[in-house]
């Protein structure tokens, strides 16, 4: 059933191309899609997966770099076909080695993207964006306040990891898809995005994980698909009054039956879950939330990843800014969640210094 909807989607695009005399964008396209289009331009199938080869494993970035093609077939390439629409508008470096790209797509709408290196792993991670800008509203994320502007496309989505790939010479090894939006709002576009990283990039799904502020109905359904994603909420408060506080969804999707969907998820597919959780200094950082949380999560499949809150220009609805939590106070958060026999880690800040961290993406060029 994924591979049809790809396939269906592919195909449309390239109807509408052909309608529009506009050439052909090859990123997105699987090597089913590239065969029919060898078949209309009176080549062999085989070349569809040297094409395939080209585009997603080494990385090309234009007609001529595919050196195993013959010359007219490239130059029929060039004619009607391009590689990509989408645009690298600026590149941050960060001090820790995260890069955090702005990609311009057809419309003149940017999102973001980032890659994430450690020292100490051979992983890459490339944390992309499923919308551009974000409906939810959570209070202390940057991207929230922006409002949503449009769903990205499943090729928007996969062009993000290529356009890393194109510009770093490095193969990604893992996706979170933790840049801007709610992945579970943008649903069917994630889902036939998530089969094409899966197929044309060789990303094991294992290696795959999405992010969602708790959107309940969802979680349901992706439970029950044929590739199943690892799971991470961003639960932020151990009580329904206090994730409501920084949370909307809250009011629509409490607490409680987000616990229930996410027992269903496990039961249903034997993984873990990961609860994200910003620590906020003063706010959601106490002893008292600590032990509410390792009540919450008792008797749920999961980790724990505690994230300490990375500064933005957001101010709470009293006024006041949120802050930074102190050390010791993120340790005595962890202990605590420890002691219930979870396993809790704090996750490495990366690219703060450029915005890249975790509730700073804004996605767009600030004048």
């Amino acid at each position: 059933m994924l591979k049809f909807f790809i396939m269906e989607a592919q195909s449309k695009n390239m109807e509408l191309t052909e309608q529009k005399n506009e050439k052909i964008r090859l990123s997105g396209l699987d090597k089913n899609a590239l065969e029919d289009l060898m078949e209309t331009l009176g080549e062999k199938k085989f070349r569809a997966g040297q094409v395939f080869s080209w585009l997603y494993v080494k990385n090309a970035k234009t007609f001529d770099e595919m050196s195993d093609i013959k010359k007219d077939l490239r130059e029929k390439l060039k004619e009607i076909a391009i590689i990509t629409d989408v645009k690298i508008k600026t590149k941050q470096i960060s001090t820790d080695g995260t890069l955090k790209y702005l990609l311009e797509y057809k419309d003149g709408n940017t999102a973001e993207c980032v890659l994430m290196r450690f020292d100490n792993r051979a992983n890459l991670t490339a944390c992309v964006s499923s919308q551009i800008g974000c409906a939810m509203g959570c209070k202390f994320c940057a991207t929230g306040q922006r409002g949503i502007i449009r769903n990205l496309e499943p090729y928007e989505i996969l062009e993000q990891i290529l356009t890393i790939q194109r510009d770093t010479g490095l193969k990604v090894t893992n996706v979170v898809f933790m840049g801007q939006g709610e992945p579970f709002n943008n649903y069917e576009n994630m889902m036939k995005a998530i089969g094409l990283i899966n197929t044309c990039l060789t990303i094991g799904i294992r290696r795959i994980t999405v992010s969602t502020c708790g959107i309940v109905p969802k979680i349901y359904d992706i439970s029950n698909e044929e590739l199943v994603p690892t799971l991470a909420i961003s639960l932020h408060a151990p009580n329904s009054e206090l994730r409501a506080q920084i949370m909307p969804v809250e009011k629509r999707y409490n607490i409680l039956e987000l616990k229930k969907a996410l027992q269903r998820y496990s039961e249903k597919t034997g993984k873990r879950v990961t609860l994200e959780y910003v620590l906020i200094g003063k706010l959601n950082d106490t002893k008292e939330c600590a032990a509410e949380l390792a009540h919450f999560m008792k008797d749920l499949k999961c980790n724990v990843n505690l994230i300490p809150y990375n500064p933005v220009e957001i101010k709470n609805d009293s006024g006041v800014s949120f802050k930074k939590p102190d050390k010791k106070d993120i340790m005595k958060f962890k202990y605590i969640l420890e002691a219930s026999g979870k396993k809790v880690t704090v996750r490495l800040e990366r690219g703060a210094d450029i915005d890249a961290a975790c509730g700073q993406l804004k996605g767009r060029v600030e004048g």
